[in-house]
């Protein structure tokens, strides 16, 4: 028979459910407080809820010009709130395991390989501290990078303190930033030195920390694992693709890039292309751009970064393995095969399962919006991606949005944070044990 579920139980996905939630509500009464503001004021609930989920989802869209609107308190809040979240709490709070020298129970391992979306629990501890080391480092160096930059434009300690945060929001691609009156990079955006740091950093966060593992251990191995060789193939070729599509499209575009230099249009482009797959800072005003440039960057969105990362979407490797399974049907072949190595077919299905997950909830949220929220379909179908796929760029419809609006959008970045397997697994029931197959039938496809 099969055996009674207890709704209240802690399995894995169920813990980071309950564990993302609590990290958001604190963070929505800490940044709800008067010191979390310049005027001291306190915002409605439903508005730091909103920034503090977009924070923690490291999404990055927002109500309130983060630069203006909050204090040094309040940037902290979101910083911190960005940390967690993008490393992922279970890692930080093992962290601070392994500082006071506590042992790692198995639960706790079992949470941590949900967390990291690992197939097992074998080297799990060894990965959380390649994890924080490697996103300290990369965020360490990125804060020098930047600084030096600023202190250009600005006092050596604003420089730092822009720096600092920038970084660290960049990396795991949140999109805040403290550039003021929602402008994010517009200032830089014909900035080489600029670009090509922000790139460097949504790129590195976007790979996730298996794959960063791999490169920084590349001498000691001298090989990838498929994994990350899949992932870097997909991520070069969606990055490529799409900066050739986003230069072709807008080359003659005079409100977006029309009206710049060759070189200038291609930097945008690439830029481009690198913050929809996560990213969420941008040097050129999205809205601008044509509909069909705009549809593009849509499915950029919805496909995102890779599996273990700071990012969201349906993840490349998702993407690669539909991209094998179509090319292997149309070959006639029964196996996907990449790299010359064969996957199995519960992969193929997790795939499947994935994409019409996020097709359905994407769905769902552009019809909830679409009902709540008076503006065309194109900028709401691209709100609700950027929200799922935790990206956070706008066509300007986020500051516009209703109370039901504003849940809607909380929900679609949790989901896209969480995961939608990770969501359903944590509140529906467990299944039970396969005691017998149905007779194979047949259907006609296509």
């Amino acid at each position: 028979m099969r055996q009674t579920v207890r709704w209240f139980g802690v399995s894995p996905p169920r813990t980071l459910l309950l564990g993302f939630s609590f990290i958001i509500f604190i963070g929505a009464l800490l940044l709800r407080s008067p010191i979390s503001s310049v005027e001291g004021e306190s915002m409605s609930f439903i508005d730091a809820l909103f920034t503090s989920t977009s924070a923690t989802c490291v999404t990055g869209l927002v109500l309130f010009d983060t630069g203006t609107y909050f204090s040094t308190f309040g940037h902290w809040v979101i910083l911190f709130l960005i940390q967690i979240g993008g490393i992922g709490f279970m890692t930080m709070a093992t962290l601070f395991a392994l500082i006071l020298r506590r042992k790692i129970s198995l639960k706790e391992r079992l949470i941590l390989q949900e967390s990291l979306n690992q197939g097992s629990i074998e080297g799990l501890v060894r990965l959380v501290r390649k994890v924080i080391i490697y996103a300290l480092a990369l965020e360490t160096v990125g804060a020098i990078l930047y600084t030096f930059r600023f202190a250009f434009d600005m006092p050596l300690g604003k420089a730092i303190y822009h720096g600092v945060f920038h970084s660290i929001s960049i990396f795991n691609n949140a999109g805040f930033d403290l550039s003021g009156d929602f402008s994010s990079f517009s200032d830089y955006s014909t900035d080489l030195y600029m670009n090509v740091v922000s790139m460097v950093l949504i790129i590195l966060g976007g790979f996730g920390f298996i794959v960063l593992a791999d490169l920084f251990e590349f001498r000691k191995k001298s090989r990838f694992s498929l994994h990350t060789k899949v992932v870097l193939s997909m991520s070069a070729g969606l990055i490529v693709i799409g900066a050739a599509i986003i230069f072709i499209f807008e080359y003659t575009n005079s409100q977006s890039i029309g009206s710049s230099g060759f070189g200038e249009k291609m930097l945008v482009s690439f830029f481009q292309s690198v913050t929809t797959r996560s990213g969420g800072v941008t040097t050129v005003d999205i809205s601008t751009f044509r509909q069909a440039t705009q549809f593009f960057i849509i499915i950029l969105m919805f496909i995102g970064a890779s599996p273990g990362s700071t990012g969201g979407g349906i993840k490349t490797t998702t993407f690669a393995v539909l991209v094998g399974a179509v090319l292997a049907m149309i070959r006639g072949k029964e196996d996907v095969v990449l790299f010359r190595l064969r996957l199995a077919q519960e992969r193929v299905y997790k795939a499947v399962t994935v994409t019409l997950f996020c097709i359905g909830i994407v769905m769902l949220g552009t019809m909830i919006l679409a009902t709540t929220e008076d503006a065309a379909f194109l900028r709401i179908l691209f709100e609700a991606t950027s929200a799922f796929g935790t990206v956070g760029l706008s066509m300007g419809l986020t500051g516009d949005l209703s109370t039901s609006g504003k849940f809607t959008i909380i929900f679609l970045m949790f989901i896209g944070r969480l995961g939608p397997l990770t969501l359903t697994y944590a509140l529906g029931p467990k299944p039970g044990r396969l005691l017998y197959r149905h007779a194979e039938g047949k259907i006609i496809i296509g």
